[in-house]
Parts: structure tokens; C-alpha cells; sequence
């Protein structure tokens, strides 16, 4: 089959046995260099990505997307609820009472926030039901005063199912007796844990109790918007509350939880630059191979140009050898990178019960397995960037096989 000159040349090269062993070597470092840096590279991203879709899902299934508040007590929430229904980026609304209590049961005291909720509408905007670890949402009964606890605030309440947990208010009730703290006895219900900070600071009541716990008769303190992007919370809460009258605005998740998220990113930006680095040092070793290269076949070049071969055929000869290089170890690295981001869960499982230990303990981190996330677009910007830089790196030592000299370079042969 007919090929350029020099592609033939640059394959021929490349195949061929050189005379001197350490230019193998500094080739075979190269090409594996760059399956490294390309493998490593793809996993470690395609790890931070399940670590955000984690959060994302865990965090942000608990915390709502948005919501909308009124200056006081919302009195009239069904008709902010309905107009929220009505918008096309809405998934589903629910109504909230919320605030800060403490919460004491058998001489321990926690600070918690308190949820109070309507477990119908509760369902449809948040995961808590396939949290569950003990009891369930639905055992919330208007009028019972029951309570479910996170699972890390219920350990550190030495409570259970059944237990009487005193929720104390931050507020104060005039008695004969004289200024006394408001409390009220609940029964616990229930038991949830999604893995986050929110299993030792939530508690959940029923939206009713709620309301006659802080008074407020038939308002609550807002209504709470799942979207199907969670990405436009803002632009849609805020174009929902100037719908209403005035005294109504909005919030959303990026503002209690933004931070979070833009630190995982920022994480995942700098460990991917940090780790492409990796890829340049095995471009690095491209440019010290073809040098060596070059100097190794200077009486092949002079044989070459005086046979009519000109300086651009030379150079291109010496691009494809270090491109064949670059080429096969990006290639080679992305098909194990791919690899090993799909099955990561199984194989540190695997050392895991080989090894008798567990790298992530579900009592300390939020989740008990290394999630993994693979995205098209991270691989293509990985094998993007390591083709670019082993195309760069065959431009001096090319450039360089292109000025040599026939005479110069067979004056002593």
C-alpha cells in the first residue's frame, strides 16, 4: 500500500531496533509515562465527579433548591404554592415551618433545627423517605407531637423509637411563677440518615404541630421549590416572588450550600492540573527521546537529503515517530482510564475484603464506597490534552533533525 514518505520513514523508525538500548529505554518511559498520566488522570476526575453527584444528590435532596419566604408569617401560602405549580421549571412545592430548638432527652442537650412538614407534600420534594432507617415520614400524625430524628442526633440523644425528646424553644412564656422557657414533649417516630451534616443537626415534625408550636395558626414560614435544574434556582425563585405581592422573597441552595460545591470544583480543577502534569513529564521524555533520536540517525538524515529528501519531509518524519508515541499512550491510558473509573467501586471492594480493611468508615464519612462518575467530556479533554503536548514536543527535536547538514553530518563517516 502507497504511504507519505515521510510517515514510512517515521513508522520504519519507530519499529526499527535501535543500535543504542537507553533510547528504547527513554521511548518505552515515554509512551508508558503517558498511559499513566492519561489513566490517572480520567479516574481521579471521573472520582471527583461521583463525589460531587453524591452531594449533590444527598445535600441537595435534603436542603431545598429554593424557597420562598414572606416578610413574616406567609398566611396565604396556598396561592404562592399554586403559582409556583404553575411554572414550567417547578417539579414539585411544599410548605415548611422552621427554626432552632434544643432538643434534650436523658440528660444529654443537642442543638437542632427543626423541620416542621407536611409528609405528603414532603415526599415530592425531598429523599428523606428512601432514607429512612427506622419508622417512616408517613408516621407523622397531625396532633401526635412524634418527631424523627437524623441518625447521629438521635445517638447522641441516647434516643429511640418511642423515646419522649423535650424540644425547648428559644423563647420565654410569662407564668405566675414568673419568666419560664417554652417546652414541649415529642415522641420519636422515626429515625433517617442520608450521610451529610444534616443527620446530626435535622429533626422532622408535622407541618400542624408545627404551627402551634410556634404559633402561627394556619401560616407557615414558607413554601419550599424542587426544580428540575437545580441550576436555575435562583433566576426561577426570584421570578416567582416578583409575582407576588411586595413583602415576599426569595433564597435558594447556592446560598447555604454554594460554597460546598464551588470548593469540590475548585479541588477538582487544581488535583486535574496538578495531575496533567504527569502527562507533560512523559512529553518531556518525547522531546529527550526524538533528540537522542536525531542525533543517533544524523548520517541517515545526510544520506537522506542528499538522495532529494528536503528538510520538511525530515521534520515530518521525526513528528510522526514521536506522534506514534503520544498517540498509542493516550490511547492506550484513556481505554484503562475508562476502565478503571467504571469498575473503581468494585475493585477497592475487592482490596478492601482481601485486606480485611475499610478505606471509607460509613461512621465517619458520608458514604461507605468510592463513587465514580465517568463523563465524556473529561475524556475528551484529557486525551485532547495529552496528544496536544506530545505534538509539541516533537517540534524542536524535528526542527532540529531539519537543519542537519549532509556534509557536516557525514564529514567523519
Amino acid at each position: 500500500m502507497f504511504k507519505p514518505l515521510p510517515l514510512f520513514i517515521g513508522l520504519r523508525y519507530t519499529r526499527a531496533k535501535r543500535r543504542n538500548h537507553f533510547i528504547s529505554f527513554i521511548s518505552l518511559t515515554s509512551m508508558l509515562g503517558m498511559i499513566l498520566g492519561v489513566a490517572v488522570l480520567i479516574l481521579v476526575l471521573s472520582v471527583m465527579n461521583g463525589f460531587d453527584r453524591e452531594l449533590r444528590e444527598r445535600i441537595l435532596g435534603m436542603v431545598p433548591h429554593a424557597t420562598i419566604q414572606a416578610d413574616g408569617v406567609m398566611r396565604n401560602w396556598q396561592v404562592a404554592a399554586q403559582l409556583a405549580e404553575q411554572d414550567a421549571s417547578v417539579a414539585a412545592v411544599a410548605p415548611y415551618i422552621q427554626g432552632q430548638v434544643m432538643l434534650t432527652h436523658a440528660g444529654a442537650v443537642q442543638g437542632a433545627l427543626i423541620n416542621a412538614v407536611s409528609p405528603e407534600a414532603e415526599t415530592r420534594v425531598s429523599i428523606i423517605r428512601d432514607h429512612m432507617v427506622v419508622g417512616e415520614l408517613e408516621s407523622l400524625k397531625a396532633g401526635e407531637f412524634g418527631i424523627i430524628l437524623g441518625d447521629i442526633l438521635a445517638r447522641q440523644l441516647r434516643a429511640a423509637i418511642g423515646s419522649k425528646v423535650t424540644v425547648v424553644m428559644p423563647e420565654a412564656s410569662a407564668s405566675p411563677a414568673g419568666v419560664l422557657p417554652r417546652l414541649k414533649r415529642f415522641t420519636v417516630t422515626g429515625v433517617f440518615k442520608v450521610g451529610a451534616q444534616l443527620d446530626g443537626s435535622l429533626a422532622l415534625i408535622h407541618l400542624r404541630d408545627g404551627a402551634k408550636l410556634y404559633r402561627l395558626g394556619d401560616g407557615v414560614h414558607g413554601i419550599r421549590l424542587k426544580l428540575h435544574d437545580l441550576f436555575e434556582a435562583g433566576p426561577v425563585a426570584w421570578r416567582i416572588a416578583s409575582q407576588l405581592p411586595s413583602g415576599y422573597w426569595a433564597s435558594d441552595w447556592t446560598r447555604t450550600q454554594g460554597n460546598l460545591f464551588q470548593a469540590i470544583k475548585l479541588e477538582k480543577t487544581m488535583i486535574g492540573l496538578l495531575l496533567l502534569m504527569i502527562v507533560a513529564v512523559a512529553a518531556f521524555n518525547i522531546i529527550s527521546t526524538l533528540v537522542m533520536v536525531v542525533t543517533d540517525k544524523r548520517s541517515d538524515i545526510a544520506i537522506l537529503r542528499t538522495m532529494g529528501a528536503s528538510p520538511r519531509t525530515i521534520m515530518l518524519s521525526f513528528m510522526v515517530q514521536g506522534a506514534v508515541i503520544g498517540v498509542f499512550g493516550t490511547l492506550v491510558g484513556a481505554v484503562l482510564g475508562i476502565v478503571l473509573a467504571l469498575s473503581v467501586s468494585d475493585v477497592v471492594a475487592w482490596f478492601e475484603q482481601l485486606l480485611g480493611v475499610q478505606i471509607l468508615s460509613a461512621d465517619v464519612y458520608f458514604i461507605s464506597y468510592i463513587p465514580s462518575q465517568l463523563r465524556l467530556d473529561d475524556v475528551l479533554i484529557v486525551c485532547g490534552s495529552g496528544l496536544l503536548l506530545s505534538f509539541l514536543a516533537t517540534l524542536y527535536p524535528s526542527m532540529r533533525a531539519a537543519k542537519v547538514q549532509p556534509a557536516e553530518a557525514l564529514r567523519y563517516e
